[in-house]
């Protein structure tokens, strides 16, 4: 696939459950929650899982318990394992070619936005040393390579934003924000567990790991958030008004929640 500036993208960034042997329905471990219905230890297979590596649920998965797997996103690592012929090593491997993976997602992103282009050059080289570990299957210290990258991604962010974006405090579980102006704001791994974020305008926000789970974004604008990722929007509710970046996709339980109710 092609990325900004001509510049090639080695590996999909998109998840192909179709292409993968189930690897996120086996290497992880799960306890029994809101988000699972049953404990899982890592490394055995959830009890859904089939032969053909198909989930027995994958259209009930909220209803049966397991919103959690709904939500979760390998951005491709799983395809590219098991096609690789690593599947045999996914315990080792899996987990740090899913960080890699989300990495070069959001440094693919912000070579995209022309006003990041002063650090257009050190995005590139990154996202180059990036594709070179995936493609090798190179297991390494993702959180030592995350706190490298995190400086970067941010100064990006801080180009597109420019001044006037509001900086929010981490705790918003539940925080009542419906229409509230938060263009151009630093929402970097908010908490915004079940917030009222209805009619709110994100554009050019940045929610790099902001927590969404259950938020409400009926009638938001999330045109132009920055590091938005279709996990997080999983996560959240939303409605038909709620406006969507082109490239994600609106979540299918957004569409039931809209229907009415028959009596």
């Amino acid at each position: 696939m092609n990325g900004p500036g001509g510049r090639r993208v080695l590996t999909s960034l998109r998840a192909d459950c179709g292409r993968c042997q189930g690897l996120c329905c086996v290497v992880p471990a799960f306890a029994a929650s809101a988000d699972f219905a049953i404990d899982k230890p890592a490394g055995k297979a959830c009890p859904n899982l089939g032969a053909d590596f198909r989930c027995g649920i994958h259209t009930q998965l909220r209803d049966k318990g397991f919103p959690g797997c709904t939500v979760y996103d390998c951005f491709g690592a799983g395809q590219h394992v098991t096609e690789a012929g690593a599947a045999g090593r996914a315990a080792e491997v899996f987990p740090a070619m899913r960080d890699l993976h989300e990495l070069l997602y959001y440094v693919t992103e912000a070579l995209g936005w022309q006003a990041a282009a002063p650090v257009h050059d050190e995005l590139g080289r990154t996202a180059g040393e990036l594709e070179e570990l995936i493609a090798a299957l190179t297991v390494v210290d993702t959180g030592a390579l995350r706190g490298r990258i995190s400086p970067l991604l941010l100064r990006a962010s801080e180009l597109v934003r420019g001044r006037g974006g509001r900086t929010m405090k981490m705790d918003l579980i539940g925080a009542r924000l419906r229409g509230s102006d938060l263009r151009r704001a630093n929402l970097r791994g908010v908490l915004l567990i079940g917030a009222d974020l209805r009619g709110a305008d994100l554009r050019e926000a940045d929610v790099i790991g902001a927590d969404l789970r259950n938020a409400d974004l009926s009638g938001a604008n999330l045109t132009g958030a920055l590091f938005l990722t279709q996990s997080q929007l999983d996560a959240a509710r939303g409605d038909a008004s709620t406006r969507v970046p082109k490239a994600l996709g609106r979540p299918a339980h957004w569409a039931r929640a809209e229907r009415p109710v028959r009596r």
